[in-house]
């Protein structure tokens, strides 16, 4: 029986060996066509159809005068199978695709978002520190407009600006590490706390 076995299974080889000789080129050409010139697709479905062929010994056996019809509607099948299943599940996109992508920071939610992150920070501060970042940073008064404005020295100034800057940065740590305001400089017209 093992012997029989071999037989049939050389023959069955030499078959296919010859079929894939005939007609490989023109289905490869063929599939190519399908694929819209995708040559792996072209030859992964080439390769199918053979498989299909060596799986389907009967087929070689029919005494058909010639395979080429049945291997063209295997390959067309499996062609048609392939696209159907590449149009249920999602695109494959690579990494530069995705950078292409991006969400828009237009949409005012991220500016929404920190202004209640500043609110809820500004909130933790003590008054004397709330309102020496008032005055510099969000009215634009200078050091000495500012020492002015609040009745205290301009090294209290700095000072209070100094360490108001750093309680936000450690209240608001997703906004990353700005640079820190030094309490020193000299209070002149038009000279600013550094922010």
């Amino acid at each position: 029986m093992t012997a029989t076995l071999c037989r049939r299974t050389d023959a069955h080889a030499l078959a296919l060996a010859r079929l894939h000789r005939e007609h490989g080129t023109s289905l490869y050409g063929f599939l190519l066509g399908l694929t819209f010139g995708d040559r792996h697709r072209a030859e992964d479905l080439l390769q199918e159809t053979f498989f299909r062929a060596w799986k389907h010994p009967e087929v070689l056996e029919s005494g058909h005068a010639s395979m080429r019809p049945w291997l063209y509607t295997v390959g067309r099948r499996l062609a048609i199978d392939a696209r159907r299943a590449r149009l249920v599940r999602p695109a494959e996109v690579g990494p530069d695709a995705l950078d292409t992508h991006a969400p828009v920071a237009d949409d005012g939610t991220e500016q929404a978002v920190t202004a209640l992150d500043v609110r809820d920070a500004l909130r933790s501060l003590s008054p004397e520190h709330r309102a020496v970042l008032v005055q510099i940073h969000f009215r634009g008064a200078s050091v000495c407009e500012a020492a002015q404005a609040l009745g205290v020295p301009a090294g209290t100034v700095k000072s209070r600006t100094y360490y108001a800057l750093r309680a936000l940065r450690e209240a608001l740590p997703g906004y990353g590490p700005g640079p820190a305001a030094g309490p020193g400089g000299a209070c002149g017209p038009g000279r600013r706390a550094a922010a």
